[in-house]
């Protein structure tokens, strides 16, 4: 299975999603620089945490504009699975393939520090290998982590069983507790906790495994 990492100028954690699949996973990884016209022959595409240029505008507002988004977007849209971690979830919402926005966190504190996760789906190929019964611990890194959206939109998550994580303890202030969604066709999630960096005891936790560990199961299954 190959894990395609899009590194965007100002990125941070592309290396540590890579870490992740590559040398813990043992799965193959392509690093995608932000110019790229295509993605090559990926099976997953990962848009890493950190930063990426242009966020002083707005997070993700000028990332959104790279030339390696069209081919993400035909990726997603031909069914491509496409994970977006932190400042990845906040190009997707810009992006306009997740909804909703990821606004100041409450308090208007830049978060470091691990957090409560819990599953509020595992109907998807992100975490069909996880456990409603369980709480995963998770780090997370955000000034402008808050998820925001109307009502009608929180309320078609919900129905539509879209919500993939909820804080346990909401550090951020998100609306209904959300810290990941998906969209329509279940193929691309975005949160804000940060999985790959909760895969080696060494890190304090293994809890974010479970999301890489449910793309290679769902890819298997496939």
């Amino acid at each position: 299975m190959t894990f395609g990492v899009i590194v965007f100028p100002g990125s941070n954690r592309d290396h540590d999603a890579a870490y992740a699949v590559s040398s813990v996973l043992d799965q193959k990884v392509e690093i995608i620089w932000h110019d790229s016209p295509t993605l090559g022959a990926v099976d997953v595409v990962i848009l890493p945490g950190g930063f990426a240029y242009g966020d002083y505008l707005r997070c993700g507002a000028i990332a959104k504009f790279s030339p390696v988004m069209k081919a993400v977007k035909k990726f997603a849209a031909d069914g491509g699975l496409v994970l977006g971690i932190c400042n990845g979830f906040q190009i997707l919402v810009e992006a306009g393939l997740l909804p909703g926005a990821l606004i100041r966190n409450r308090g208007l504190q830049f978060i470091c520090r691990e957090v409560d996760l819990r599953p509020a789906t595992t109907n998807s190929p992100f975490t069909c290998a996880a456990s409603k019964d369980r709480v995963y611990r998770v780090p997370i890194a955000h000034g402008e982590g808050c998820y925001f959206a109307d009502e009608r939109t929180l309320d078609e998550l919900e129905s539509e069983d879209r919500v993939a994580f909820r804080y346990v303890d909401n550090p951020n202030g998100s609306l209904r507790d959300i810290a990941g969604v998906l969209n329509r066709e279940r193929n691309v999630m975005g949160m804000m906790p940060h999985p790959e960096d909760a895969t080696e005891l060494l890190m304090g936790s293994t809890d974010g495994l479970v999301v890489f560990q449910s793309l290679i199961s769902a890819a298997v299954r496939a």
